[in-house]
């Protein structure tokens, strides 16, 4: 958002044999014959132990054999230290007590199309958001910062419970841009009255910076808030007597558009996934 006010969009070596692992014992590394429990390694819902930790995003396979040597981790209620083994999905595996879902977590950003629900399953006709990502992911992945159906734009999925969790907390107010389309153009006493804080529902809503679009007509306006309140932003110009007739998140808790067009999706990158694992 300019300064000025205006808006703008924005490999196994060695002798034949049972394999040997190289575990730490009292701080020094030692060569052991790897003892492997009766598990196909083709079968896919048997995992090494190692991976299902990984997996849980709990740290790396390398970070999780410290912890298993360590006798961190439990399966079924009994402590595992062997290197290699394996277990089951259905098996119960905890990390330090706390129990583990081994599902990969995944994260995808979609740039929803107008008219498109966000949740909800297709019945009579109805265009999901869901269906627009169904190839990104086998997993059941929920919204985060949920859209309306009549808004466009900035849409995050993903089955990481604890992130959604943090991200939807209305404490954690995240940085969000709309740009806005009105039926007439707003009014100049409205836009200040906005600026300075207008009270919906007998509370008081503040935003970051709202202005008129740049090079575009008084109906358009870009504004930035915080506040996590359910339609806040229809809310805010319904309160002043506006209709919104377009309503596209252009940035939301610091991902954009950028190369991402309408109706398509891509998955975050390490980075912005750190970014927002950052967020308290």
């Amino acid at each position: 958002m300019a300064k000025s006010g205006s808006f703008k969009n924005k490999k196994q070596s060695g002798k034949k044999g049972a394999p040997r692992e190289r575990t730490f014992v009292k701080g020094k590394v030692s060569d052991k014959k790897r003892v492997q429990p009766p598990a196909a390694e083709s079968n896919p819902d048997v995992m090494r132990l190692n991976r299902y930790i990984a997996n849980s995003g709990v740290c790396s396979r390398r970070e999780a054999d410290i912890y298993i040597a360590a006798g961190s981790v439990t399966v079924n209620g009994k402590p595992v230290t062997e290197m290699g083994f394996k277990v089951k999905r259905t098996d119960e595996v905890k990390f330090d007590g706390r129990l583990l879902n081994p599902a990969k977590r995944e994260y995808v950003l979609l740039n929803k199309p107008k008219d498109f629900a966000v949740t909800g399953r297709n019945e009579r006709g109805q265009r999901t958001a869901l269906s627009l990502i169904s190839q990104a992911s086998k997993s059941e992945l929920k919204p985060v910062g949920k859209l309306d159906k009549p808004s466009m734009g900035l849409q995050l999925f993903t089955n990481d419970g604890e992130l959604s969790k943090r991200l939807n907390s209305p404490k954690n107010g995240l940085r969000k841009i709309y740009h806005i389309e009105l039926t007439k153009p707003l009014r100049s006493m409205d836009l200040k009255k906005i600026q300075e804080g207008l009270a919906v529902d007998d509370k008081v809503v503040k935003v970051q910076e709202i202005s008129f679009v740049e090079k575009a007509p008084k109906t358009e306006v870009g504004i930035e808030i915080y506040s996590s309140r359910n339609n806040i932003v229809r809310r805010i110009f319904e309160t002043l007597e506006y209709e919104i007739v377009k309503m596209d998140r252009v940035v939301y808790a610091g991902l954009t558009k950028k190369d991402l067009p309408r109706g398509h999706w891509r998955y975050l990158t390490d980075q912005e996934v750190i970014n927002l694992g950052m967020i308290n």
